[in-house]
């Protein structure tokens, strides 16, 4: 039987990590020895490596690449690229850009940071931490100056997301793609990608935060939990991310990391077309499902039961939640069909599905199951061709923002909107909370801006889950955080 921890000290784990988000300090002397890590990875990438989309992530996580700032333990913005800013106006800011260089050789100055700020905000679609968002970024002596066309109280966070990182001139091309290959600033330079399969890292050896210990990485793209879990056990892996929980048990208990996240396991319902574009069917679907039967049936204590849009690790959520208000009545399915998709790449997904099919049967809907890797999906589930979408969503990966999530996920003009929710409650609610500059009165409207997003039944919270990370007992300095931003950086090593 695996060891049970408490909730104190999961939360506690992050904090004890050594400043995840912070990468700079030399990582030890000279970091000339070391061997190369070897990264099995969960997701391959889905949009050929884009920074804009869910591909940036995969950039962050094996320690390609920055932007000005980072998060902290806590989810206050950090130095990164910029060393310091400060606020001129109610829409200008001034960050200072400290001594870089970026992996082709080019310095990293302020104009170049501008540039890259500006190609972000010139995307289609729009990366999610700018949804909602315009800004102008100009250099500025040895800062670049940012203005936004509404007051953004929380740009520092913003300017945190993975989708935000500054890259050389040459990765810009004139098609609007952006190449990451060797034109980032992170410690390890990405210098080969085998379409889906495989990337290859070299070190960066003029990281200005210090040469990393590890001379390289190679990474994989291993979408089969199972295959990760036995490439670990077998050595064949020093690292592999979302071990599945029933894979666990098979591994040895000292390789196991154990991370309380902001990553919320939810039914997502298509509120724009088909069944569920009725209220009342909405309801019936929320009614029906018995998160208990999910927490403990397929997650086996690695999760907690849903309680809104933000994970256990949000301290900050505990005992002050709004309840939802102005839900439909439940309405009588009368064997109405519907098609649930999801993906197999978290492979608690398909066990998950299979349950809340029977749960809605068992309420009297006809389920119809569809699943994928995801890469081959999330377009699909955008353009509203299924009914319902069940997927895990790290609600602070994009901005560090809890009302940033909420704009990009369920207002009418958000990015990534699987539910197609446009309600103006919601989206008059939302923005109210996105013009609250104070951090405990921002943390209550986006609070209530929850509730109303709650209140349509567009989204129907499961579990929030901790995620399992396989790490050889060999491996030191693996950065484990709850926003699921970070896992290497210069003092990961074995």
């Amino acid at each position: 039987m695996r060891r049970r921890h408490t909730l104190g000290s999961l939360l506690l784990a992050p904090l004890l990590t050594a400043c995840f988000a912070s990468q700079g300090g030399d990582p030890g002397g000279d970091a000339g020895g070391g061997s190369r890590l070897r990264v099995a990875l969960a997701f391959p990438p889905a949009e050929s490596l884009s920074p804009y989309g869910d591909d940036a992530t995969l950039l962050s996580r094996l320690g390609v690449t920055e932007g000005l700032t980072a998060l902290d333990a806590n989810g206050a913005a950090t130095p990164a690229l910029a060393a310091s800013w400060r606020r001129e106006n109610d829409r200008t800011w001034l960050f200072t850009v400290r001594e870089a260089t970026f992996q082709d050789g080019s310095e990293v100055t302020p104009a170049a940071v501008a540039a890259a700020l500006t190609h972000a905000g010139e995307a289609r679609p729009a990366p999610a931490a700018l949804t909602g968002v315009t800004l102008t970024a100009k250099a500025a002596g040895d800062a670049v100056r940012i203005t936004t066309r509404t007051p953004d109280p929380v740009l520092p966070l913003r300017l945190s997301s993975p989708s935000l990182a500054v890259f050389a001139a040459k990765a810009y091309g004139a098609d609007g793609r952006v190449d990451p290959v060797g034109t980032a600033s992170g410690p390890f330079e990405l210098t080969r990608v085998t379409g889906s399969a495989s990337a290859t890292l070299d070190r960066f050896d003029d990281y200005w935060g210090g040469r990393a210990h590890a001379p390289g990485v190679d990474a994989r793209f291993i979408a089969d939990g199972t295959a990760r879990a036995n490439a670990l056990r077998t050595g064949q892996v020093d690292i592999a991310e979302a071990i599945p929980v029933a894979q666990a048990a098979t591994l040895d208990e000292a390789t196991l990391r154990e991370t309380a996240t902001t990553r919320t396991t939810g039914l997502q319902l298509n509120t724009a077309s088909g069944p569920f574009k009725d209220p009342g069917l909405r309801a019936a679907a929320r009614e029906a499902v018995d998160t208990s039967a999910v927490v403990q049936g397929v997650f086996e204590g690695y999760a907690d039961p849903g309680d809104g849009l933000y994970g256990p690790a949000v301290t900050w959520a505990e005992g002050k939640r709004t309840r939802p208000t102005g839900r439909a009545a439940a309405a009588d399915p009368h064997g109405t069909s519907v098609t649930l998709a999801t993906y197999d790449n978290r492979p608690e997904l398909p066990e998950v599905a299979q349950v809340l099919q029977q749960q809605l049967q068992k309420a009297g809907f006809e389920v119809t199951l569809v699943v994928r890797a995801y890469a081959r999906l999330e377009s699909d589930v955008l353009a509203g061709k299924f009914d319902a979408f069940l997927g895990a969503r790290n609600s602070l990966v994009d901005t560090g923002d809890p009302v940033g999530v909420l704009a990009g996920d369920y207002t009418c003009d958000g990015s990534y909107n699987l539910a197609r929710l446009c309600d103006r409650t919601v989206d008059r609610v939302v923005a109210e909370a996105g013009a609250v500059a104070g951090t405990g009165e921002r943390q209550d409207a986006a609070l209530r801006a929850e509730a109303a997003v709650l209140g349509t039944d567009a989204v129907i919270p499961l579990a929030h889950q901790r995620i399992i990370t396989g790490v050889a007992t060999d491996v030191r300095g693996v950065l484990l955080d709850p926003y699921e931003r970070t896992l290497l950086g210069p003092g990961t090593r074995r």
